[in-house]
């Protein structure tokens, strides 16, 4: 069998791109936030007092990422972590100053490395890529749910 061209698999090409966005990330943006971090950080903005399973949900974090993400914010006091009042089986999570006044730096970083993640594009192209990448994102969420039947793997 000849060797396959990956140029047209997407988890190939997904991949190729979470390398890319990792190398702009931390060049551009931070070495010591993660983006799923950030994205944690963007979610509280304005919105404090959200639970960490919905946060995670928001960001398309699964649940052991969501909490080491969250762990590490709060050991750096940038997120504030207390029992809900109403409900002590939850968290809810905060910004804190600090993570404000970061995620507030950190904001402008970000806006700069999309510009030249999505420079090789024409404003048209920019604008169907991310609509492209978050109907493929939405669609393959679902598999994340246990109850979606995926497709039968065929034989070998």
């Amino acid at each position: 069998m000849p060797a396959l061209d990956l140029s047209t698999h997407p988890g190939h090409l997904a991949r190729r791109l979470q390398q890319a966005h990792t190398l702009l990330w931390t060049t551009i943006v931070s070495e010591d936030v993660t983006s799923p971090q950030f994205a944690v950080l963007n979610t509280l903005v304005g919105a404090d007092g959200l639970d960490q399973r919905t946060v995670g949900e928001r960001v398309g974090l699964d649940r052991p990422t969501i909490a080491e993400a969250v762990r590490r914010l709060v050991a750096r006091e940038l997120v504030g972590k207390v029992r809900d009042t109403k409900d002590a089986r939850r968290s809810v999570l905060h910004l804190t100053e600090r993570g404000s006044r970061l995620h507030h730096k950190l904001s402008g970083r970000t806006a700069r490395m999309n510009q030249i993640f999505l420079a090789p594009l024409d404003p048209q192209e920019q604008a169907a890529f991310l609509e492209l990448l978050q109907r493929v994102s939405d669609a393959t969420a679902a598999l994340r749910n246990p109850a979606t039947r995926l497709p039968d793997r065929p034989a070998p």
